[in-house]
């Protein structure tokens, strides 16, 4: 028997946005500074190789790097929007925080030797690890 009464219908929560509007903002403007503000204030969307398992939040996933067959240097690539990630890099993503950065350069920093953002535009930049730490830093 019916009771009249309505369920309440299940909201799910809105989906995650893979975007950093700060950063998109200041890699327009080829600003530093504001790249820095941006990175220390808002996520970074970063390549996988591996996907974080969604149950346990201290798996962050496996960061995909950039091995230039030639000279063997290391890249890191960043980006300010998962839209702006190439098609030809693994299609898994990871939505990281600046600690999360912070700690990863600092593990990593010594094999990296140039972070990408938005490699493939529309407004690439790039800089050393170390000017990353000291912009998170700041």
């Amino acid at each position: 028997m019916a009771s009249g009464k309505k369920r309440a219908k299940k909201t799910s929560a809105p989906p995650l946005e893979f975007r950093n509007t700060q950063l998109a903002d200041a890699l327009q403007t080829q600003d530093m500074a504001a790249v820095a503000f941006a990175l220390r204030h808002g996520p970074t969307v970063v390549p996988l190789m591996r996907a974080g398992a969604r149950d346990d939040p201290r798996d962050a996933g496996e960061v995909w790097t950039f091995r230039d067959p030639n000279s063997g240097d290391i890249a890191l690539l960043l980006f300010s929007d998962a839209v702006h990630k190439p098609e030809t890099l693994p299609s898994a993503v990871g939505l990281h925080s600046p600690e999360w950065l912070r700690a990863f350069l600092d593990v990593h920093g010594d094999e990296i030797t140039t972070v990408f953002f938005d490699i493939a535009g529309p407004h690439p930049m790039q800089a050393t690890p170390a000017d990353l730490i000291a912009a998170l830093d700041a």
